[in-house]
């Protein structure tokens, strides 16, 4: 990189955001490509529970319960999206040694950091709500434990945290794939034994204009099964307790990066959780569960109204010459990122207005 592009932000005058993260790839010289793969797909993994979020799970169920396969294009098309989003953000970590909430901190204006620090707060804890309602429907199914109960319960998840993190993070890391590898099990499980309809999932790849007439999804009568039904809740606790320890590590960035201060772990997970829980347990007693499936879509509602004022300053900055250098967004991929970030700002305002 060029050295006139650093200058300006001096990259050795402030540490990285939870240095112990940083510090897990190690890569020894001379290595082979199966020996680097092997090296960062470990934080590759972490970044993939972001797809496994159980109210991801409830808003794709309800979606297919009510259009079928009709909608698997929006799913390809935010994927694309998602990946695109993900790589600039590594490309902003890897050339400039700063993570969006350092970089936010750096470029704007304390009220306006602040600001965007609220923000992405609310949507920690709205995902956290998610791991807290779909964790305690896990244990629900498997162990017949009671919402508010299970509820309660996924307050321990702290204590997990603090032991792994005690262990060094390739512990974490490993009990992360170690999930990610169960909910796959369960997924490929359960996909033979709904026996999907091939065809019917290559029509849903094509984006069609005409009114999506209503239908009932194959999932509905699968889950009756006493197998699927468990191999469900298992998939449900793991992804829930896989978003709990990529949250922590998440809470933690954001508000060493936005605050350029550092609590303990231990503290910072009980503050988020404390969050998701009161508003979990008063929906569960007063609505039971139905009202904790509508608050799983809630979550999302609320983490993809957030999502804009995350990426709009993370195109900004990797689109940026003089904080990139020759790694700044070549023209095509600035015209592309934009394009993807009104899409997303326009159609949460286009939701938005239907809420309203």
């Amino acid at each position: 990189m060029k050295r006139e592009s650093l200058e300006a932000y001096d990259a050795a005058s402030a540490l990285p955001s939870l240095p112990e993260v940083h510090r897990s790839v190690v890569v020894p010289a001379g290595a082979g490509f199966w020996r680097k793969l092997v090296a960062f797909s470990g934080p590759g993994f972490l970044v993939a529970v972001g797809y496994m979020d159980p109210g991801n799970w409830a808003t794709d169920i309800a979606g297919g319960s009510e259009f079928e396969y009709r909608l698997i294009y929006v799913l390809l098309a935010s994927n694309l999206m998602a990946i695109l989003l993900q790589s600039l953000a590594a490309r902003l970590g890897i050339v400039t040694a700063r993570d969006l909430a350092q970089a936010c901190r750096e470029s704007y204006s304390r009220r306006v950091s602040l600001g965007l620090w609220v923000f992405a707060e609310i949507a920690i804890a709205a995902c956290d709500l998610a791991e807290v309602i779909g964790s305690a429907i896990a244990l629900n199914l498997l162990f017949h434990i009671p919402l508010l109960v299970g509820v309660c319960l996924t307050a321990l998840d702290v204590l997990a945290i603090l032991y792994l993190q005690h262990r060094g993070f390739r512990y974490l890391e490993v009990v992360v794939v170690t999930l990610i590898g169960t909910i796959g099990i369960c997924y490929l499980l359960e996909i033979l034994m709904v026996r999907p309809d091939a065809a019917g999932i290559l029509r849903g790849f094509v984006f069609r204009m005409a009114e999506i007439q209503q239908a009932y999804h194959t999932l509905s009568p699968l889950l009756g099964a006493p197998l699927a039904s468990l191999l469900f809740a298992l998939a449900l606790l793991c992804s829930g307790q896989n978003s709990t320890l990529t949250g922590t590590l998440a809470g933690q960035v954001v508000m060493e990066g936005f605050l350029d201060i550092r609590i303990a772990p231990w503290l910072r997970r009980l503050i988020t959780r404390l969050v998701a829980i009161v508003p979990a347990i008063f929906t569960v007693a007063l609505y039971g569960e139905r009202g904790t499936a509508r608050l799983l879509i809630l979550s999302q509602v609320i983490l993809s109204l957030q999502l804009s004022f995350a990426v709009f300053p993370l195109v900004k900055f990797t689109s940026d010459q003089r904080r990139m250098g020759q790694f700044v967004n070549p023209s095509w991929l600035r015209t592309v990122s934009w394009s993807v970030a009104g899409l997303i700002a326009g159609l949460n305002a286009y939701l938005l207005a239907l809420m309203l």
